[in-house]
């Protein structure tokens, strides 16, 4: 046998040690980093028993979920890209939905990146950056996506599309019996689990990204996972309507819905359209979470749960009528909270809740502690790993977003969004009070006796730093 005396001694001493040799030689922890477009955390582990989440819902009941964590900007590519770099928005850093992270943050070391330079082996299948070549660099293999993507409708409607002079995208929803293989999105859990059966031997700890496009529109489904769902049993949301004295810069009319053929260009959809809208979400969602769960359970297959962080995030809320929007854009609670679950070997303790407020920038530095990782100085967010460790830990005290004009704060009662024009003078403002408010309904910023709260709030805000 050609086994080299030194090899022979570090597997002779790690047994004895009760050491597993094959976890002493790749001591740090693998990621499975999983990215869902456009979630809302109206999932069955955050208490919404109408929807059929029961993987992610799995994945929530072995590990730590977040009850309260918040986006940076509740738009795809701005998201992503504070996440990945860490930094915050600015007025003119991380704005649009195809924000660049690279070319925006020039110099600043992406979360893929700096794991990169840290001797991991890092992957990108799906939609991770907005933009498929950003920070390009800090993968160790070219970012994949499914070739055939299109818009996601399947067979027929592609192929009425193709019949026109000028094909429109079709309608925001669709329910096909065609093979789930087939869904981009599937095709996206079968190429990252390809990589997981490849990637369990390599001699270095790898860092898989992987990103599901679903539920963003247009909602594309198999038909069985519309069937999970009565139709005639959903409603329209109790407040499908603006909220009582929001200023007018707070209601957008969705134009990213309205690019969809039969959505009207005007007005309100009808409420036959609506629930169709909240029908065909619900079902990407439950779609997605299939996808989420064949990742689960070919971890489990191939024994690399034990050593293995699994982080999921949406990249930000959506709105299902609330206010009478649709889409994300908005500096509401229900645009700007969104799911965050992270099971990790080193917390022994399943099925924990945090109820702190937490940001989006600080999965970054989490992470690199949780894999003993040096923290980049550039990083703006800070650990969350105490409260894995312990949840009753009371954590930040405000979460801090903005959209285009609009600057918003999230106390532990209170959020508090205030806009201003490109001089920087206030055009208006918004209060809602949590305990009582929950929907954000009323907005009482202009109350009197508000007005101290609102003072406060800001200079907080002002202050720019999530504490």
């Amino acid at each position: 046998m050609n086994f080299p005396i030194r090899q022979l001694a570090f597997v002779l001493l790690t047994v004895f040690l009760g050491v597993d040799p094959s976890l002493a030689q790749n001591h740090k922890p693998n990621i499975l980093f999983i990215a869902v477009d456009d979630l809302r955390p109206e999932l069955g582990c955050y208490g919404k028993q109408h929807i059929r989440s029961p993987n992610i819902d799995r994945l929530a009941s072995h590990g730590t979920l977040f009850e309260r964590a918040y986006c940076m900007v509740p738009t795809c590519g701005a998201s992503r890209a504070s996440l990945m770099t860490g930094l915050r928005p600015t007025r003119d850093r991380f704005v649009s939905y195809d924000a660049n992270a690279e070319n925006e943050a020039p110099r600043i070391a992406t979360l893929n990146t700096h794991f990169k330079n840290n001797d991991y082996h890092t992957v990108s299948n799906g939609k991770v950056f907005h933009q498929l070549d950003d920070s390009a660099a800090g993968w160790s293999e070219k970012p994949w996506m499914p070739s055939d993507i299109g818009i996601g409708y399947r067979l027929e409607t592609n192929r009425d599309l193709a019949r026109k002079a000028k094909p429109k995208r079709g309608p925001p929803f669709e329910s096909a019996d065609d093979p789930e293989s087939e869904y981009p999105d599937a095709k996206i859990a079968t190429k990252a689990i390809k990589d997981l059966q490849r990637l369990k031997d390599r001699d270095k700890p790898f860092f898989l990204a992987v990103g599901f496009l679903k539920p963003h529109l247009p909602f594309v489904a198999p038909k069985k996972y519309w069937d999970l769902y009565e139709r005639d049993s959903i409603q329209l949301p109790p407040n499908y309507h603006a909220p009582k004295d929001t200023p007018r810069e707070s209601i957008h009319r969705w134009g990213e819905l309205r690019h969809y053929a039969t959505v009207p260009q005007k007005g309100p959809v009808s409420d036959e359209m609506a629930r169709d809208l909240i029908h065909g979400y619900y079902a990407c969602v439950s779609f997605t979470d299939a996808q989420v769960g064949r990742l689960l359970d070919e971890l489990d297959r191939l024994e690399l749960a034990e050593n293995t962080i699994v982080v999921l995030w949406g990249d930000h809320g959506w709105n299902l009528g609330e206010h009478t929007l649709w889409c994300k854009h908005s500096c509401f609670e229900t645009s700007m909270h969104a799911p965050l679950i992270l099971r990790a070997p080193s917390v022994t303790i399943g099925n924990q809740r945090v109820r702190s407020l937490t940001e989006f920038i600080d999965i970054y530095p989490s992470l690199c502690e949780l894999a003993e990782l040096p923290l980049p100085d550039h990083l703006e967010g800070q650990s969350f790993v105490p409260q894995l460790q312990n949840p009753s830990l009371p954590g930040k005290g405000t979460a801090i977003g903005r959209f285009k004009q609009g600057d918003t704060i999230r106390t532990d009662h209170f959020r508090f969004t205030q806009y201003s024009n490109d001089q920087g003078q206030q055009t208006g403002r918004m209060l809602y009070d949590h305990q009582s408010d929950p929907g954000e309904n009323v907005n009482i910023a202009e109350q009197a006796k508000q007005s101290n709260r609102v003072k406060h709030l800001t200079t907080q805000l002002h202050d720019g730093k999530g504490k």
